[in-house]
Formats: C-alpha cells, sequence, structure tokens
C-alpha cells in the first residue's frame, strides 16, 4: 500500500504533470461552506426541536418552528456567507490596485520592498538583484508576489454566489433530517424526539467523518468531535426551553 502510494505521489511530481497542474485555475474548494451550512443547519433545527420539546409543546409546533428557521436561516446563513466572501474579493482588489498605483508612483519604493522581503528569506548579492529584476519586470507577478508577501492575502478569488448555494443547500438538506420524525403521525412524542436525537447525532458523525476525508484527520475522532459539538448545542436549547417552562408554568400540549 506504501509503495502504490508513493509510486503515485512520484507520477504527480514528473515535471510535465507540474507544468500541466499548474497551468490550469485552482480548484475551488467548497468543502468549507458545505460542512458549515449541515452542522449549523442540524444544530439549528435540532436545537429548535429540543427547546420546543423541553417547554412541552407539541410536535406540531416543532415541525412548524423547525422548518421556518430552517429556511430563514438558512437563507440568512447564505446571504452572509455570500457578503462576507464578495467582501473578501473587494478587499483584495482594493489592495491590487493600490500596490499597481505604487509601482506607478513610486517604482523604485517597491522595488526596495520586494529586495527586503527576499532578503529576509535569506537570498543576498546577485541571487537577490536577480531575484528583484525578474520580478519588477513583470508587473502582474510584482503585484502578486506584493500581495502574498507583504498582505498575506492569496490573488485567487472564491466565487460568492457558489459558496452561498453550497451553504444554503447543505443547510436545508441537512437541517431537514431531524424534522422527518415529526411527520410521522402514529409515533408518540417521546419516540419523536428519540428518533430526531439519533438522526441528528447521525448527521452530526457524518458530517465530521465527511470533513477528515477533505483534511486528513481520523474519521472516529472528526465524527465524536462534530457530535459533541451539535449533541452541546441541542442539550443547552432543551435546558432552555425546559427551565422556561418550570418559570413561566407553561402547561404541555
Amino acid at each position: 500500500m506504501a509503495d502504490e502510494s508513493n509510486e503515485k505521489l512520484s507520477r504527480e511530481h514528473r515535471p510535465e504533470v507540474i507544468r500541466e497542474r499548474l497551468t490550469k485555475p485552482a480548484k475551488e474548494n467548497l468543502a468549507s461552506d458545505m460542512v458549515l451550512g449541515g452542522i449549523d443547519g442540524c444544530v439549528t433545527t435540532f436545537a429548535v426541536v429540543s427547546g420546543v420539546v423541553g417547554a412541552g409543546f407539541s410536535p406540531i409546533v416543532a415541525l412548524v418552528l423547525g422548518f421556518a428557521n430552517l429556511l430563514a436561516d438558512g437563507f440568512s446563513m447564505a446571504v452572509s456567507n455570500y457578503e462576507s466572501i464578495k467582501t473578501q474579493g473587494e478587499f483584495i482588489k482594493s489592495l491590487r490596485d493600490q500596490e499597481q498605483e505604487h509601482i506607478k508612483k513610486i517604482p523604485e519604493g517597491e522595488r526596495e520592498e520586494i529586495r527586503q522581503i527576499f532578503k529576509n528569506k535569506g537570498f543576498s548579492g546577485e541571487t537577490l538583484e536577480k531575484i528583484v529584476d525578474t520580478i519588477s519586470a513583470d508587473q502582474q507577478l510584482w503585484i502578486d508576489t506584493m500581495l502574498i508577501e507583504e498582505h498575506g492575502v492569496q490573488k485567487t478569488h472564491r466565487n460568492p454566489v457558489k459558496a452561498a448555494i453550497a451553504t444554503f443547500t447543505s443547510f436545508v438538506l441537512v437541517g431537514s433530517v431531524p424534522l422527518i420524525p415529526f411527520m410521522i403521525s402514529g409515533l408518540e412524542q417521546s419516540g419523536q424526539f428519540t428518533f430526531s436525537a439519533c438522526l441528528a447525532a447521525l448527521m452530526f458523525f457524518s458530517i465530521g467523518a465527511l470533513k477528515s476525508r477533505f483534511f486528513a484527520k481520523p474519521v472516529f475522532l472528526a465524527g465524536i468531535s462534530t457530535l459533541f459539538t451539535g449533541g452541546v448545542a441541542a442539550s443547552l436549547a432543551f435546558l432552555v426551553g425546559y427551565v422556561l417552562r418550570e418559570i413561566f408554568g407553561i402547561v404541555a400540549m
């Protein structure tokens, strides 16, 4: 198995393969948007379910509030993610415009910044000057280098529309799962809640396990970690509902 893995790595790092890979645009990773949307969707709906059950309300209340929160919060989260990524893109563009203006007005000052940056990386003498000359000969490369080295931002932009769609879709799909038992009229409320809790736990664990595939983490530990996070949120919601029911004397419906 190890030999196969090493052979695959060797093939991926042949000069012609590397050359072809670097000519392609970087793939946009929507995994973080989907994981975030899925976790938040499941937490949102199961927290509503837990709060409703803890307060002693009827299953229909859990269903109505659950779907209302699912759609409203999913849309809100998608819009927030869209605006966040769009703002980041606008920020990077403003930095790019700023660096372009500086290169036009004070090129020697910008060359000195390049020189200082690569000097701090250990280059000196003719090698350092050659690096400065090479980078400053290409304005696009010059600006990209300043964005990464001086401002610490990547030159690539994420697509805010794709990110928003991924967030909303995973939020609604995963978030709707804990509500399924409340659509089954033949179950008692305790059975509906238990079934819902099991489904929510399965979703939390599955999201954590899926996340581990993207970020090379142990499947079981990643699943348990996400399950614990969701469980704490749901427990707090149930506790709040129960405490408020006792304080205000809410009669179970």
